[in-house]
């Protein structure tokens, strides 16, 4: 049975009075279940919000980490320091890392095997650009992402990974994937899975959709077979609204 995920990604957002207050909203709100709830917050957030969340059912996650353990990298953080602070998961590949700081596949997969050698679980996000759907290469593309970062890994391994679809032209447009887009890349995600690691590996995989998803989607998104939750962005800000995401 593949876990249902709900993960909100803050990014660059909220102070830490504000993220704390936020924090409690979303756990005065927040239901017992069988899903898991990720709240990926600034690194500055941890040491308070790991307090709040004890005895939760709410999950951390770091929004990046280095893909050494320590070193001379003036500004970064790496995955034994988050594993320190309790963090659960760390979420890697995320388009706008890919754009902004030029992260390709092969620092990617490095990235990954220093989160998971410190008992981190990894979101690995992959997507297009509009520009890359409209040439009609998104698919390979995806797969491309999905082959050169985590299909090094062994099926054990691949237990600890979580994939987040992003279509890159979705993200803080307003725009949204149809259902059947979604349904179809999900589709093809899991195919290329099930080609490396066969279909038990492949089903048990949770595969997430990253692309605007609102409280008047969620439920339509969510419905789709192969998409097992979701990666929030803005929605995740507001706790009603992603209390309502965590609903559908």
């Amino acid at each position: 049975m593949r876990k249902k995920i709900v993960a909100g990604n803050w990014k660059m957002n909220k102070n830490i009075q504000q993220g704390k207050e936020l924090c409690n909203s979303i756990l005065n709100l927040l239901e017992t279940s069988n899903k898991e709830v990720i709240l990926a917050v600034p690194f500055t957030h941890f040491t308070v919000l790991a307090e709040l969340v004890k005895g939760s059912n709410l999950k951390l996650a770091a929004q990046n980490c280095h893909h050494e353990l320590s070193g001379a990298y003036t500004g970064e953080i790496s995955a034994s320091m988050f594993a320190s602070l309790g963090v659960d998961y760390v979420i890697l590949g995320h388009s706008e890392r890919r754009a902004y700081n030029n992260e390709d596949n092969d620092l990617l997969r490095k990235k990954i095997d220093t989160a998971l050698s410190q008992n981190l679980k990894v979101i690995y996000c992959c997507g297009e650009t509009l520009d890359e759907r409209n040439s009609g290469v998104h698919f390979d593309l995806v797969a491309k992402q999905i082959i050169e970062g985590v299909f090094h890994l062994n099926s054990e391994e691949m237990k600890n990974i979580v994939i987040a679809y992003e279509p890159v032209w979705a993200i803080g447009t307003g725009e949204t994937a149809t259902s059947v887009q979604v349904q179809e890349i999900h589709v093809h995600i899991r195919s290329v899975i099930a080609r490396k690691y066969g279909e038990y590996v492949a089903d048990g995989i949770s595969i997430l959709y990253g692309g605007s998803c609102k409280p008047s989607n969620a439920h339509e998104l969510f419905s789709q077979t192969d998409v097992d939750g979701g990666l929030i962005g803005g929605a995740s800000l507001n706790a009603e609204d992603f209390i309502s995401i965590i609903k559908a």
